[in-house]
Order: structure tokens, then sequence, then C-alpha cells
């Protein structure tokens, strides 16, 4: 089972991937921002997210309604101090598929994360993109040019992955900072830019005109091939 624990609290999180993995979790990445957790969970596919309520950078119940707005299937379980039944349905009303409150078990939250697993969220099978010379696992979320796997971080790859699905689509710059970093967030809309400028040298070939087309004063755009 491939986990991701959103948890800011040091010594708690170390105590939960700690006995997770020795319950039988193959993989328990741990992240203790919601921003973060937002970003792994897109990047990656995980069995189950477990999100803390309380994070900087994003509470539980946000980075869940944002992986929901953004289409995410994937499970998520929130833990909480908060016990009341308003709470609950808050985070259940988020998109949460369960909800456990602190302090908990390890044995009761390992037979949730069981629980949740043994759901059919994932795909049947990987949805490949395949366009200029590049192969996309839309579900893997891995890029390879070629035989060679291109290292992407979890923006650049959402932003990699808007374009191709809206191909031939003038895709407003607006538009991507809204998907991608939301206009709540602290960064400016240069962002974008330098982001598109990091992920052309990394899957344009040097001998070729860019994949991502500039649409001056308006946003990018990749055309249909």
């Amino acid at each position: 089972m491939k986990l991701l624990l959103a948890e800011d609290d040091e010594t708690l999180g170390e105590l939960i991937v700690h006995l997770l993995k020795k319950k039988g979790a193959k993989t328990v990445d741990w992240v203790t921002e919601g921003e973060d957790a937002y970003d792994f969970a897109l990047a990656s596919f995980y069995d189950v997210v477990i999100l803390d309520w309380m994070m900087p950078n994003g509470d539980g119940v946000t980075i869940c309604k944002k992986l929901r707005q953004e289409g995410y299937g994937g499970a998520v379980i929130m833990l909480t101090a908060k016990d009341s039944l308003s709470d609950r349905v808050e985070g259940l009303d988020a998109g949460a598929d369960d909800y456990l409150v602190k302090p908990f078990e390890i044995e009761e939250l390992w037979a949730r994360l069981r629980a949740l697993g043994r759901r059919t969220f994932s795909p049947l099978q990987d949805e490949v993109v395949e366009i200029a010379g590049l192969k996309i696992n839309r579900t893997g979320h891995s890029v390879t040019k070629g035989k060679q796997q291109v290292s992407l971080t979890p923006r650049e790859f959402q932003l990699l992955d808007m374009l191709v699905q809206n191909r031939g689509t003038v895709l407003t710059r607006e538009l991507i900072f809204d998907r991608i970093w939301g206009f709540d967030t602290d960064v400016s809309m240069k962002t974008i830019d330098a982001t598109v400028k990091l992920l052309r040298k990394k899957i344009d070939s040097e001998d070729e005109n860019s994949l991502i087309e500039t649409i001056r004063g308006v946003g990018y755009r990749i055309e249909k091939t």
C-alpha cells in the first residue's frame, strides 16, 4: 500500500510513518504543509491520502476540496482533533472518504486504510499520451523522451498535462494560474512564465521549435498534431 501522510506535527508524523511501515505499508510519503500534500497527491498515485485538518499553507479541508475540484479520485481520510458532528460533516462534505479523531490507535487507522485501499479508486489501466516524441503517463505522472525519463516537478507536470489535454486551445495565463497555483496563493503571475521556461528546457529538442507556443499577451498553447 502506497500512502501519503500530511501532518505538520513532526513527532507525530515520524511516529505514524514508522508504525504504518511496521504494519506493512510499502511506501509512506510524508509532508508537513497543505500545498505540498496537494502537489504530491496530483504528482503520483496513492492508495490513500491521509490529511491532517490543521496545517500551514492549506488546511486539510481546503486541500481536499481542491483535489476533488481537480478531479482527484483517490481515497482521502481526515485526521483531526475536531470531533463535533458539524466538523465531521464539514470534512466529509469537502470530499473525504473517512474521518478519524485524534488521539487514535494505529490499529484503527491501519484498519481504515486497508478498507479504503480495497475500494477501486485507481484506473484500470494507464492513460498514456504521445506527442512530439514525448510519452506522458497521466496515471503514473511520468514523462519519457525517447528512452530517457524526464524529471518534472509536480507543477511542471500539471502544466504540461493541462496544455496537452487542451491542445489546439489557447489557455490564458489567468486560467493556468488559477488551476495550478490558485489565486489565493502568494506567488506572482510571473511564476507561470518561469515554469514554462524550465519545462521547455526539459522537453524541447534543440533543433526544433518549442512544443509550447506563446500567444503574446494571452497565454500558451500546444498545437494539435
